[in-house]
Formats: structure tokens, sequence, C-alpha cells
């Protein structure tokens, strides 16, 4: 039987004062800013906030489980998971089974603030994640588009101090802080239209009723203390909203079977680690889930229920240390290669190989030691060339693909990377890395965005220290195809439209350093070579190292170039993957 349960203000007070926490099996907060924004708005239209499941925790059963406080001031990079409590609260508590994400939204909005990265700034600098906070704009006016009538919107400060003729931002933390007779009295102080000001008040004073004077919560308590039962519960209750990935199911099956470690904590602190390596890589707790199992050598490594019996999780947490290094390892690895987040094509092409580096209990010495170098080259060759696939080969029948070459691994692999086993094995599942006259052909002329370009720029020029920070760059570079520039040129315009779609394909580009990238900017390349390469005897040599034949001070030639070069690149590309 549901129950009234009061307020959106009494709500909060009990968040605040940890009545309400989160049970370890609950999932992580994954709302975005504009479903918070939605939520607010939907409460102002006065439509329905939808129940609440709650789990009355008895007395004797208080230490037996592990809770979450819920997320109040959410950063991105910084705080994005809910913190653990070390200490439960001395009153009677409850812990929210369904309702999460909605009484984390209330919690954000009125109490705290969403940091979120901006788009093209580095994961590593503060900048990148500006400080919002929750406000509405008391003279915002309706969205058909979206549906919303009240114009809620995270912002900071600064932003919310530009008042306009149309905006007047409230804060909306400040309805649980002042006095409702304030704030009016400030609206009052505004030069403002009689009919802005009305609107104004009025939208206010709506606030004000739907946080504090409206029942808009219900919620069902379940008394039973039985996990088994709570666990089966919470699982039905999440197939709606948001929707639950396997592994957030999973994991709060190996939340409540794990006995030594923390599950939840290790699992989530594991993929941040793995996150923060090298350049950011922007791997999952599913990735990580499925790790485990692979690693683990349980059964096959698909998500499955039966995969996470109560044996094969104690297996799990037995081996989760050799795991964990392991996982750390591989992902050096790939920094080591030159991926980052941004140009690794498939992340699931990191579980063979965390799973040989574990097999063969390697350590953090693979990376360097003079011994592993020709094995972490058949690694890398053979990690390339699967990304290098445009038919995909971390798509579809992954898991039984996984098993195989876990297999093969265990079979073949104690000396040294099985790269033609493993292969075989590959196309004996339609996964063949041998590549066709057509797949050569489209590599050799593969657009600058592509994330596969990067790929195999690092293979076909070997030997660059990716400690630093390199870019796929042009040659000529692209400020220099604009359409009115080169229309002075003579040319026509199906010759423009093929020279700018030239310039952004494989023969026109190269590997950078960032700095260097920097200083080149718009110089034409026969000269920016000279400048870096006095002495003609080492620039021709670096220019046969980078199979450039020859370079064109015009653009009208610079078809020539690209020909030359995309013929040496193909005879490149088709030696290093077929050869």
């Amino acid at each position: 039987m549901y129950q009234a349960g009061g307020t959106i203000k009494s709500l909060i007070d009990k968040v605040a004062s940890k009545e309400y926490i989160l049970p370890a099996i609950q999932r992580e907060f994954v709302w975005k800013p504009d479903q918070i924004c939605q939520l607010f708005d939907s409460l102002l239209q006065g439509y329905p906030f939808g129940t609440f499941l709650f789990w009355k925790i008895k007395p004797e059963n208080r230490n037996i489980y592990q809770f979450y406080d819920f997320v109040k001031d959410y950063h991105q990079r910084d705080n994005p998971h809910c913190e653990r409590l070390s200490e439960l609260p001395e009153q009677e508590f409850v812990a929210v089974l369904d309702g999460q994400q909605r009484m984390t939204a209330l919690n954000i909005g009125l109490r705290g603030s969403y940091s979120w990265k901006m788009a093209g700034k580095w994961w590593s600098s503060d900048d990148a994640f500006p400080y919002r906070r929750l406000y509405l704009n008391l003279l915002g006016a309706p969205d058909d588009d979206s549906g919303s009538v009240y114009q809620f919107e995270f912002l900071t400060k600064e932003l919310a101090e530009q008042v306009t003729a149309s905006h007047i931002w409230l804060r909306v933390g400040r309805i649980l802080e002042d006095d409702i007779d304030d704030l009016t009295d400030e609206l009052d102080e505004r030069e403002l239209s009689k009919d802005d000001r009305k609107r104004a008040r009025v939208v206010l004073r709506l606030l004000r009723r739907t946080i504090y004077d409206q029942d808009k919560i219900s919620f069902y308590e379940e008394q039973n203390q039985d996990l088994e039962r709570v666990l089966n519960i919470f699982i039905r209750m999440n197939s709606g909203g948001t929707p639950l990935s396997y592994s957030d199911l999973l994991l709060s099956i190996a939340v409540a079977q794990w006995d030594k470690l923390d599950a939840r904590e290790e699992i989530h602190t594991l993929v941040d680690e793995m996150n923060r390596e090298g350049d950011g890589f922007s791997y999952s707790k599913d990735l990580v889930l499925k790790a485990g199992l692979m690693l683990s050598d349980i059964g096959s490594v698909g998500f499955k229920v039966e995969n996470f019996n109560k044996t094969n999780m104690a297996v799990l947490e037995d081996t989760w240390g050799r795991v964990r290094q392991s996982l750390l390892l591989a992902v050096r690895l790939l920094s080591a290669f030159g991926f980052n987040g941004q140009n690794l094509r498939a992340d699931s092409a990191l579980l063979p190989i965390a799973y040989y580096l574990h097999f063969r209990g390697l350590d953090d010495s693979y990376l360097s030691r003079s011994e592993f170098a020709k094995d972490r080259a058949l690694l890398r060759h053979w990690l390339v060339k699967s990304l290098l696939k445009s038919s995909g080969i971390w798509g579809s029948g992954l898991d039984t693909l996984l098993t195989a070459i876990r297999r093969v691994i265990v079979d073949r692999g104690r000396a040294g990377f099985p790269e033609q086993e493993v292969e075989a094995i590959m196309a004996g599942r339609g996964k063949s890395l041998v590549f066709t006259e057509e797949e050569l052909d489209e590599l050799s002329s593969i657009d600058y965005g592509n994330k596969r370009t990067f790929a195999l720029l690092s293979i076909i020029f070997p030997g660059f220290d990716f400690s630093h920070h390199f870019h796929v760059d042009h040659i000529y570079p692209q400020g220099l195809f604009n359409k009115s520039a080169l229309r002075k040129s003579d040319l026509h315009d199906e010759q423009i439209e093929l020279l700018i779609k030239q310039s952004n394909q494989l023969p026109n580009l190269q590997l950078l350093e960032g700095s260097i990238n920097n200083e080149k900017r718009q110089k034409m390349p026969d000269l920016w070579y000279e400048q870096q390469w006095p002495d003609p005897i080492a620039r021709g040599n670096h220019l046969q190292s980078q199979a450039i034949d020859f370079l064109v001070d015009d653009l009208n030639l610079f078809v020539d170039f690209y020909e030359a070069r995309k013929k040496t690149l193909r005879s490149r590309i088709g030696h290093l993957l077929n050869g």
C-alpha cells in the first residue's frame, strides 16, 4: 500500500539529515543537466512526480550492508560518485530502492551544483569544469518545441548576473534559504514593467508553493530484510526510466556477494584510474566487469546472471588484485602506443591484451624492458589491424570471440603473444584481419576525422615517443584550402571541391607533436620543413621517412603531391597489414 510522503522540502531535509540514504546495490547518478531542468519544469506544471520505493532497515541490520550518501555537488571529473557512508546516522533510516535519480536531481537543484566538462578543453584543466547551479528565469517564456513552460538552466554565477529585459535569474536553492517576502522585495526593487513584475511574482510564488506546500511525495515501504528479495524488487523496479545496463544489475549482485572488498568502490575507483592514464580514456564499468569475468577465467565472459553466482564472485574477489594490476598495465600499454579516449575506436580491444598480460603475470617492467620489445610490437600490430577493419571486429559476437581468444592465449601464449594463432581463431569466426584490395584502397584515402586515422598513421610511421602529445596534422594546412583563395588561382568549382576533399585525406596527413603543430600553423610545408631541417640531406631523409617524395609550392600542383604520396602510402599499408 502506497503512503503519502509529504512535501519536496521535507524530502530534501531527510536527504540532508541522512534519514534517506542509498544501498550499495544502487547504481550511480546518471541524469544529465537537461533532465534535472525538465523535472523541475514538470513539478511547476503540476505533473505527477511518481512514487518511491523505500526499504526500512531494522536496527539489527544497520551494519550488515553498505550504504552511500546522495550526490549534492556533482563534478564530472572530481566528484561523479556517491560518497560511501563510513558512519551511519544514529536515527532510524530508510534505503531508497527506487527514486534515486529524481531525489538526487532535487538535491542538486535545490542544494548543490553540477559541473560538467566543456567541449574543446582538456580533462586536466580545472577551467574545463565551471561551477554551475540551477537557476529559474522568472520572466522565461514557454518553449513549444520541448513542451517546457518554465525556463530552468544550470549557469555560472557570472552568467546568472547578466540581467536583460527578458531574464531575471533566481538561483533555485534560494527558495530554501531566503524568506519569500525578501525575495519578493528584491523583485520590487528592479525596474520592471507592471506585466513583468506580475509574471515574476507569480512564478516565484509557484516555486515556493511547489517546494513547501504541495504534497508531492508518495512511497511504498518494504520491510523485509532478506537481501535476495530486496535485490529482486530493485531489479524489477529499475526496469524503466533511464535504462539500467546489465553491469548495473550485475554489479548489484557482486556488491551483495563480495565479503572482504567493497565491489562498488573497487570497480568505480579502477575505472577512474584507468581513465586518468595518459591523455585520458573513457572506459566504463561494463568493460571492467567483463574484464573481471575474462581475466578470472569464469565460464564465458557474457553478462549472464549465472556467471555472477556466489562461487564465481568469490573467485573474482580473490583474484581482484591481479585483475586490477593487469587492466592498469594494459591501459598504460595502449597509452604508450599513443591511444586515448579520442582515437581508440573500440574499448573492448583492451580485453585480450589485458588477459594476455594477466596470463603471463607481467608487471610495469613490460612497458620498458628491451627483452619485451618484439612482444610489444606484435601486440601493437595485432591491435592496430583489429582497429582498422571497417567491418568492426569488436561489435557483434564479442563474448564468443573473447572466450575463443582467451583459450588460444592459454594454449599458445606462454612465451609470447600468439598473433598468428589469435588471427586464425578470429578468422574462423568471421573476424579476419586480412585486408582486401578494396579495404586497402579505402584506407589509403581515409579522412582526417576518422577514428582509424591515428591508428593507421601510427603503424605506417613507427618510432614516435607517445609520452608527448601527438596530433594528426595536415601537411598542407587546412586553412589554405578555402574556396575564396582557391578561386583566385583560376580553378573551377569541381577542381576546388576535389582539392578540399583531398586536403582532408591520408596523403595530406602526418603525426606531429602538439608544440610543433602549433608552430607550423598556416605555413606552406616546403618553407616549414626548410626551417625545421636546414640541412638538405637531413631534410631529405626526414621527408623520405614520412613517405614524401617531393613538395610543391603551388596549390595548383597539390594533386601531383597527393597522388604520388597516396601511391607510396598504399604500398606501405599493403605490406604492413598483409605482408
